[in-house]
């Protein structure tokens, strides 16, 4: 068995731990095709140094399933529902902290935020006493939701299948929407904008918190804090974007400002996986012992 990377001063810094934490829809999926190939020699790059990607993303628990399958990432954790519910896979479960997971795949699913019966619950009592406008995801058809995003009938129907988010089409004002954020703020409730939805969740369940929750785990599990990267495209990527060492801002496709508090940060000039790959070689590509390491062969143990 290959020996793990020791915790000394004589450690080249390109072999310290690392880990990458990504959204998906407009990052490393194509927001249009949700095609990623252009990101694909990357995470193969990734994979064989031993790098933990971890999809941090809007969508459903019942989504990720077969993308993880087709990303090649089972072995790493999960983020879906924009934090709302993080899957830990056996290698990232601590023996007294987490039950054994009930899936066929043994994935320890964690809530940080709120039921998903409270949240509707909620939405239909301020929209009511508050006379405002917008149509929640679980109103929808599936017919409707494969409209709206392209996806076909079967990811569609795993996209209603919500844990701890609500996604929402807002069709009121901006002031009513400001209104609305108070509104659900004294619920304990948060209000954060997506690619095509705002997603309504608990004030502790964002992808920052969910990601800053998954390095300490990391540090716990193997003994040395690692140097992470994030990359997204969207406003609900810029909580986990300032939570990371090394942010990404991929050029998306949209008008809508991502604005992360980092001081180290990239903007790509491509969009969706092309850009990913672009962001991941900009902090990353000129680790060249590593990057001789792993195309060796040489599994680097993190």
């Amino acid at each position: 068995m290959p020996e793990s990377v020791q915790s000394t001063p004589s450690v080249d810094p390109a072999l310290q731990p690392r880990l990458v934490v990504t959204d998906l829809d407009g990052s490393l999926l194509d927001h249009h095709s949700y095609d990623f190939s252009p990101a694909a020699p990357w995470l193969a790059r990734l994979k064989q140094m031993g790098v933990p990607v971890i999809p941090v993303t809007s969508k459903t628990r019942a989504e990720l399933i077969p993308l993880r399958e087709a990303l090649g990432l089972t072995a790493t954790p999960f983020i879906a529902e924009n934090g709302a519910v993080i899957g830990l896979p056996p290698g990232w479960c601590h023996a007294r902290l987490d039950r054994p997971g009930s899936g066929r795949d043994g994935v320890v699913i964690k809530h940080p935020g709120v039921d998903i019966g409270f949240i509707r619950a909620r939405l239909k009592v301020w929209r009511e006493r508050l006379g405002i406008r917008f149509t929640r995801m679980g109103e929808m058809s599936v017919a409707e939701v494969m409209e709206l995003t392209g996806l076909d009938a079967v990811r569609a129907r795993d996209a209603r299948q919500r844990e701890g988010s609500e996604p929402l089409l807002w069709q009121d004002s901006e002031a009513a929407l400001e209104t609305f954020r108070t509104a659900l703020e004294g619920d304990g409730l948060q209000l954060t904008q997506g690619g095509r939805f705002w997603h309504v969740m608990g004030r502790s369940a964002d992808k920052g918190s969910a990601v800053e929750w998954l390095v300490k785990r990391f540090t716990a599990l193997r003994g040395r804090a690692p140097l992470s990267l994030g990359l997204g495209d969207g406003p609900n990527d810029i909580t986990m974007l300032e939570a990371v060492d090394q942010a990404v801002v991929i050029r998306g496709c949209h008008d809508l400002a991502v604005e992360p508090s980092n001081a180290s940060i990239y903007r790509t000039d491509a969009t969706g996986p092309t850009g990913w790959a672009e962001g991941v070689a900009y902090w990353w590509g000129r680790d060249d012992r590593r990057l001789a390491t792993a195309e060796k062969g040489d599994v680097v143990i993190l």
